[in-house]
């Protein structure tokens, strides 16, 4: 059975290559990341083959993951963890989408509240504006820094 996910059959190449080359942060990130997208083809009630775009999901969310327990450890001064956790954030973000820049995130949000006409609804309008968000962000920005861009444009900050 041919695999529905050209991402997935990277990655399985890309660990075999840091094995070989005796990369250790790459092989053990690779190995974690395979193991979440396993683990979500098994969740639910009946396993299946992820696509594309749910391993980009998968990546995304473990991306996250590593950041925010960088930012936790940094704050706890924990140095040595926090750096673990950045190198293993930076080799997913090798399989991700270009992220989207805080400015390019301020203009795309300005524009949505355009488009939608809900300016002046203020943070009623929130919803709205980041349901249309979504599907130009996804996997490309922090929902949690869309948001902020959305409050902050609406008003509600």
């Amino acid at each position: 059975m041919a695999s529905m996910s050209a991402l997935k059959d990277q990655l399985r190449d890309d660990l075999t290559a840091s094995i070989k080359s005796g990369d250790k942060v790459r092989s053990s990130t690779i190995r974690m990341v395979l193991t979440a997208v396993t683990n979500a083809e098994v969740a639910g009630k009946e396993s299946r083959e992820l696509s594309d775009a749910d391993v980009l999901g998968v990546l995304s969310s473990e991306s996250k993951k590593r950041r925010e327990a960088a930012e936790a450890f940094a704050g706890a001064g924990r140095t040595e963890q926090a750096a673990k956790e950045r190198a293993e954030a930076e080799v997913i973000a090798g399989y991700l989408p270009e992220q989207l820049s805080e400015d390019e995130i301020t203009a795309l949000v300005s524009a949505t509240i355009d488009e939608l006409g809900v300016r002046a609804d203020g943070m009623k309008a929130m919803g709205r504006v980041m349901g249309a968000l979504q599907s130009r962000t996804r996997d490309r920005a922090d929902g949690g820094v869309v948001a902020a861009a959305v409050r902050a444009q609406l008003g509600g900050s």
